[in-house]
């Protein structure tokens, strides 16, 4: 059983590390030029190779949520059966959205191509569909934005009931979850996203990522989780 639970905590923090790279490398590497100037339209066409692998890694990341969820699941079931169900049930829903959004980053990369070998007169007709296009993938990805920050949220629930983890560490992925969920719900309000609020989110996964790479889930508190069930 202690070797069991370590195992498990390492494999989650090799995922989040994992998510962690492969986020940094699709949001400011691979898939940069969509969001840069003078905007996706002339910018897409030429990265187009680039924002498709960015489109895969991103699935892939977002995919991982269910590895997350599936390695927690025989932790967290036993003592906190329904913070297990909601994290399986959300990865779900992140990969669904995921596979929407990339699908969109792609229609995006599809729209470009066809403006860069459009006349004058069939460029200004793309330039009129140039809001749709991109706010069919934006709404998409703060709603899957708001997903992870929910699942966030469920994982440190769970592993700061269970004490798997230190507590301050669990206390911490709660509150910086919660912020991540409130800044890209912002622009459902009109209201563009407060990017510093994501910041300790990215902190606090780090960290844990660090902590269970290193010592796992803590099995010397199995007895302080079977006080109750959830």
């Amino acid at each position: 059983m202690v070797d069991a639970l370590s195992r498990a905590g390492r494999v989650i923090g090799v995922l989040i590390v994992i998510q962690m790279i492969g986020g940094f490398l699709v949001n400011f590497v691979l898939e940069a030029p969509l969001f840069g100037a003078p905007g996706f339209l002339p910018n897409a066409a030429p990265h187009s190779h680039a924002i498709a692998l960015g489109a895969l890694v991103g699935l892939l990341i977002e995919a991982l949520w269910v590895g997350i969820a599936v390695t927690a699941f025989p932790v967290f079931y036993e003592r906190a059966p329904a913070r297990a169900l909601w994290l399986l049930a959300l990865a779900a829903v992140i990969l669904a959205l995921a596979v929407v959004e990339n699908a969109s980053v792609m229609s995006m990369v599809t729209v470009s191509e066809a403006y860069a070998k459009a006349s004058a007169a069939e460029r200004a007709q793309l330039e009129t569909v140039r809001v749709v296009v991109s706010s069919a993938r934006n709404w998409v990805h703060y709603m899957a934005r708001m997903t992870d920050g929910l699942a966030i949220f469920v994982f440190y629930a769970a592993v700061y009931r269970l004490r798997v983890i230190p507590r301050i560490l669990g206390g911490f992925g709660i509150v910086a979850a919660l912020l991540q969920v409130i800044a890209v719900a912002l622009p459902f309000f009109h209201r563009d996203v407060v990017f510093p609020m994501l910041a300790p989110l990215g902190l606090c996964q780090l960290i844990v990522a660090v902590w269970l790479l290193v010592k796992g889930f803590r099995a010397e508190q199995r007895s302080a989780i079977g006080l109750g069930n959830a």
